[in-house]
């Protein structure tokens, strides 16, 4: 079959995209599996790296890079939307608090399903709102499972440490009291593509004074119950 689109910048980066599909390569066997010329394999390499969808292991070699994934993520969404409604439902009447499903769209936290509480005092988080990712359990949640690099990056300017990160990987969920907004308390869980990936955080967020101020000693089972629910789906339509 012939994998020439006819463009031809495109079918060059194409070909190195394919064979770093087989895992980390030097300059010189992308040189040599690609049959291009160095400057131009080198050229397109650092251009692809520039773009994340390539980048560079601790011994400098080229691998496939993290814009991939966020892009493969994105192809999901639809399935993830489409089992989120109920979850988010059942998990709003569970703890009675307003409950959403946040994706990482670069530098923001998006919210792509929500589950408002009905009446008295809510937090208030509509579907397609952009959050920080420097600050709230959600954020919390989408960074800590990220390679160094970006974990580094992330944790520049945030209002959470390392420490806390650590403490969300161990237990497998995040809380944050007045991280994002003064008074509210909130507590998320990580949902995994089917390849394992942290790709979602659903979470419930209300006012401290209903959270407490350890909100995920009371709401952690059912939130992290809430994210395993969505990722058995996720699982289920990529069989």
């Amino acid at each position: 079959m012939d994998k020439s689109s006819g463009v031809g910048v495109i079918d060059k980066a194409a070909m190195v995209l394919d064979t770093l599909e087989a895992g980390p390569t030097t300059l010189a066997q992308l040189v040599a599996a690609t049959g291009l010329a160095r400057p131009t394999v080198h050229r397109l390499a650092l251009a692809l790296v520039h773009h994340r969808l390539v980048s560079r292991d601790i011994q400098g070699r080229f691998v496939l890079g993290s814009r991939l994934v966020e892009l493969a993520s994105a192809a999901g969404e639809d399935r993830l939307i489409a089992s989120a409604g109920p979850v988010l439902l059942a998990l709003r009447d569970a703890t009675g608090e307003s409950a959403q499903v946040f994706r990482r769209q670069g530098e923001w936290r998006v919210c792509v399903a929500s589950a408002e509480r009905p009446i008295g005092l809510r937090d208030t988080i509509p579907v397609g709102t952009q959050l920080s990712m420097k600050a709230g359990s959600a954020a919390q949640v989408l960074l800590a499972w990220e390679d160094h690099e970006r974990l580094l990056e992330g944790l520049k300017n945030a209002r959470f440490t390392p420490t806390v990160l650590a403490g969300v990987r161990r237990r497998g969920w995040g809380q944050s009291l007045g991280e994002r907004e003064p008074g509210v308390a909130s507590v998320s869980a990580p949902v995994r593509g089917p390849s394992g990936r942290v790709i979602a955080a659903v979470s419930i967020s209300g006012p401290i004074e209903r959270l407490s101020r350890q909100p995920g000693r009371i709401h952690a089972e059912v939130v992290v119950q809430a994210a395993q629910q969505l990722t058995d789906a996720l699982r289920k339509t990529a069989d």
